[in-house]
C-alpha cells in the first residue's frame, strides 16, 4: 500500500479493461496527513482461489482532489 502523492497524464492511450473487479472503501484518519481515502480492488472472477484484495490504492485530500478534477473533465 503506497499513497499516491501525484498524480499526471500519462503517455500513450493504455487499452480497455479486460475483466471486471470488485472494490471497496474506507476514510481513515492519519495524524500527519489528515483523512485518507483507501480504495481496495479485489481479484476478478477467474481467480481460482476465489475474491481476495488485490491492490490498495489511497488518497490524501489534495490527490483526491486533482482525481476529481480529472474525473469532471475527462469521464463527466
Amino acid at each position: 500500500m503506497a499513497l499516491i502523492r501525484s498524480l499526471e497524464r500519462g503517455k500513450g492511450g493504455g487499452r480497455p479493461p479486460q475483466s471486471e473487479v470488485d472494490g471497496t472503501y474506507v476514510v481513515v484518519d492519519d495524524p500527519d496527513r489528515g483523512k485518507i481515502l483507501k480504495i481496495t480492488t479485489y481479484g476478478s472472477d477467474m481467480r481460482k482461489s476465489g475474491p481476495k484484495p488485490s491492490q490498495v490504492i489511497e488518497l490524501d485530500a489534495e490527490t483526491a482532489q486533482k482525481l476529481v478534477e480529472i474525473i469532471r473533465r475527462d469521464l463527466i
